[in-house]
């Protein structure tokens, strides 16, 4: 029962649910991995007594970070902003490129 009251409770709020098929583990993998690494490297290292603290140090470590600090292996072992900013400079340098030789 208690399952369904979250379910109904998110239906309520027309928010889209997204869980996990029972037994399949990795169809939600990016998510899990992102979790993880908010709890280990956030959230385990601070004592939180507010929610105005939660509200605070997330954002700012998603952005400051996450995002701009901490290595993804996936993207070549470079932070997310310098990976996008790095990937649109490409874009526009092909472009160019482009351009000129037509």
């Amino acid at each position: 029962m208690l399952l369904e009251d979250y379910v109904n409770e998110l239906k309520k709020y027309k928010f889209q649910i997204s869980m996990a098929a029972k037994g399949n583990p990795y169809e939600n993998a990016l998510a899990e991995s992102f979790i993880k690494t908010l709890k280990y490297e956030e959230v385990d290292l601070w004592d939180y007594r507010t929610l105005g603290d939660v509200l605070k140090r997330i954002p700012f470590f998603i952005q400051e970070v996450y995002n701009k600090k901490r290595l993804h292996s996936s993207l070549g072992y470079l932070p997310p902003d310098e990976f996008e900013t790095d990937f649109f400079e490409k874009e526009r340098g092909l472009k160019s490129c482009q351009l000129v030789t037509i």
